[in-house]
């Protein structure tokens, strides 16, 4: 493990000493130099892209990845736990293939903060930034922080022809729109590539990136054709007549109409059927086969949504908000539904990466809003539960087969370590090699750091 809390103090090469007295004109010393050096190695990037797999809805962390099958039985559950791949890391009963992959992953176990609620949770847990209050309807504004891809984009300009940020394929929202999936105060020239289309239907293509029928190019800049082509992303997240950068978008979008680069990376047709059928015929299975092909593109950050609504209640579709409503019951909805698709994306989605050497620079972060309440209620399902949870992160230099933090006995609250969103925010970023203590300004140009501290434990 590298120890981050203070700078090397090996012998100062002559470079060095040249700086300094460069530096001290300005009021820089040599322990302030070398502490600078020090951060700027400690902050090299790990991996090249993040694919984000959000679990809208909140799974289970005791029924999953935290398993307590020594408590009594209205926490532990019906299900069992099973010995993985990772020595002294159990997974449920439901899930042998993850666990067959899981010594190729790091487990955090105690994410923690107090927003019960979707919309606020969920724009927590996208942002990295604690929502002005527990909302139901935590409404999305300009106020607010924008997703972690956006300020990828603001903090790293993209070196290729591809997006930097792609988000797909749904809206989020719970009542109304889930702040943090957008660029928000950084104008809309830093919003994500979104799209709302079925990555498993057989005709899918993207509308943004196909040109109608006999319309030119040229016609398409001096009539501002695009405009109508785009205006679906452009109200589905940004409706405020306040915002900046659409000329930027506008000239984006012209761009990716035009590149065959971009074409190529979302053509889910180029792969064998045998790869699309590992990954699961299913939106989310081939979000996921989509993800790999656009990391390998050279997109930096991928966003997947796994449901477009919290769901909970079919084993047919939603997210993972499992509270029993309804007469029904979690344990067969997961069983069903979520555990099945989570066996089909995950370890296939690694072990696609680890295959073609895109796992060393790829990270991938699964992880939802919250986890569920350790004691199951009263209509034998489990209600939310921020106060802790599990998220798994693999690749982009992160260990293998490793946990950090612990919960209690229950799995109620961190026993060790507890991380915070605005940390787990901070570990992406220096996975990426941006310093979590960079700013950006909103729009009134105060400046506001973009996360808090990262957990370096997890990084080999």
């Amino acid at each position: 493990m590298h120890d981050f809390s203070c700078p090397s103090m090996q012998t100062v090469s002559r470079r060095t000493m040249i700086k300094v007295g460069g530096m001290g004109m300005l009021g820089l010393s040599l322990p302030q130099l070398l502490q600078a050096e020090a951060t700027a190695s400690k902050l090299r990037a790990r991996a090249k892209s993040v694919i984000f797999l959000f679990q809208w809805g909140g799974p289970s962390h005791v029924d999953m990845f935290d398993m307590k099958p020594d408590a009594p039985e209205d926490i532990r559950g019906p299900l069992k736990p099973i010995a993985s791949s990772a020595d002294g890391i159990q997974v449920c009963e439901q899930l042998p293939e993850t666990a067959k992959i899981m010594h190729k992953v790091s487990l955090i176990r105690t994410l923690t903060h107090t927003m019960k609620n979707h919309n606020s949770a969920g724009y927590y847990a996208l942002s990295g930034h604690e929502p002005p209050s527990d909302d139901q309807r935590l409404r999305d504004s300009l106020d607010l922080f924008p997703a972690y891809g956006s300020v990828v984009d603001q903090l790293t300009p993209p070196a290729t022809d591809m997006p930097t940020f792609v988000a797909y394929p749904h809206v989020i929202s719970d009542g109304s729109i889930t702040p943090g999936q957008h660029a928000s105060f950084l104008g809309k020239s830093h919003d994500p590539l979104l799209f709302t289309e079925d990555p498993a239907s057989p005709d899918f293509r993207l509308p943004e990136l196909s040109l109608p029928s006999g319309l030119a190019i040229d016609r398409l800049h001096r009539r501002r054709e695009l405009q109508r082509l785009i205006d679906k992303q452009t109200r589905l997240l940004e409706s405020s007549a306040e915002a900046q950068g659409f000329d930027a978008y506008y000239d984006r979008a012209i761009h990716l109409l035009t590149s065959d680069k971009v074409r190529r990376a979302f053509d889910l047709s180029a792969e064998t059927p045998e790869t699309r059928d590992r990954y699961g015929r299913t939106t989310y299975g081939q979000g996921c086969l989509l993800a790999r092909r656009l990391v390998e593109a050279g997109v930096k950050f991928v966003t997947v949504y796994f449901s477009n609504s919290i769901g909970g209640q079919s084993t047919k579709e939603g997210g993972w908000d499992t509270h029993g409503f309804n007469d029904t019951r979690m344990f067969p909805i997961v069983k069903d539904y979520h555990f099945p698709i989570t066996e089909k994306t995950l370890p296939t989605l690694l072990n696609d990466l680890d295959d073609r050497g895109l796992l060393d620079d790829t990270l991938v972060v699964w992880m939802g809003e919250f986890g569920r309440t350790p004691k199951i209620n009263g209509n034998a399902s489990r209600d939310h539960w921020p106060q802790c949870y599990t998220s798994l992160l693999a690749g982009g230099g992160v260990k293998q087969g490793y946990v950090y933090g612990k919960s209690d006995k229950h799995g109620m609250y961190p026993d060790e370590h507890p991380v915070k969103p605005e940390d787990m925010a901070a570990t992406i970023y220096a996975a990426l090699g941006i310093d979590p203590a960079s700013e950006i300004h909103d729009r009134n140009n105060r400046p506001l750091a973009i996360a808090g501290k990262p957990v370096w434990d997890v990084f080999a």
